[in-house]
């Protein structure tokens, strides 16, 4: 569970969601990058329908916590061991829903939030199930620094989106480019998912995810949200210290 603050309010959320939902290659130019990241399932094609793969809520963390890559990826002996960033907008959903129309998507909506989802691209590679491991490694899904509620945020399709490693801009974007706008995305989640008070849904990246190490400074900043920061330390480096 993350105790988030309720930007404008003098209150915290709780948030300790039972799903927490990903969706991918929601921007075309992260699209076109997939040859840079290099994972299964990604490639030229625009997807026709929302692209949903589940991470475990083990991902959480707050902003100001570490992000640790675990010591066990260096058994496997990758030539390249590789885990990125990626700067998401993330909303939390306000009550148990199912079959939403999409004029009606944000009235389900609670509030918005920064998202970084942490990948280690090796097991997206290699894994025949697909996504999931390298999505769900504990602390990959550092979350905040506050919700804001919908009410709110403005219009969430107008919102700067960026990241920022060691100070240096390494994506830089807007919501307006997703393929699959928040409404659009509620209503395609609900029609398939009965989502519960609290489930968590990430709304993807757009390009310049780029490689994390030991050291790092890592910041993803929303326009109307804040900057959600995280340091990043290998297991090895954290037991030695």
């Amino acid at each position: 569970m993350i105790k988030l603050p309720i930007a404008g309010r003098d209150e915290t959320y709780e948030l300790d969601p039972r799903t927490i939902i990903g969706i991918g290659l929601n921007y075309l130019d992260h699209i076109a990058e997939h040859r840079h990241v290099g994972v299964q399932g990604f490639n030229d094609d625009i997807p026709k329908e929302p692209v949903l793969f589940a991470m475990t809520p083990n991902v959480l963390t707050a902003s100001g916590d570490a992000i640790v890559i675990p010591r066990f990826i260096s058994d496997y002996g990758f030539e390249t061991p590789r885990v990125d960033h990626e700067a998401e907008l993330a909303f939390v959903v306000k009550d148990r829903c199912k079959n939403v129309p999409r004029e009606e998507a944000l009235d389900h909506i609670l509030g918005f939030t920064c998202f970084n989802d942490v990948s280690q691209r090796n097991f997206q590679r290699g894994d025949k199930s697909g996504w999931f491991r390298g999505k769900s490694l504990d602390t990959f899904g550092p979350v905040g620094p506050v919700l804001v509620l919908t009410e709110d945020i403005g219009d969430p399709q107008k919102l700067d989106i960026g990241c920022r490693v060691n100070g240096e801009v390494h994506q830089s974007s807007n919501t307006s480019h997703m393929i699959f706008p928040v409404d659009e995305l509620l209503a395609f989640i609900s029609r398939n998912i009965t989502l519960q008070a609290g489930d968590l849904v990430s709304t993807g990246t757009p390009s310049g995810v780029s490689p994390l190490k030991h050291g790092d400074m890592v910041e993803v900043e929303i326009a109307g949200i804040g900057v959600l920061r995280n340091p990043v330390v290998e297991e090895e480096q954290e037991r030695r210290a």
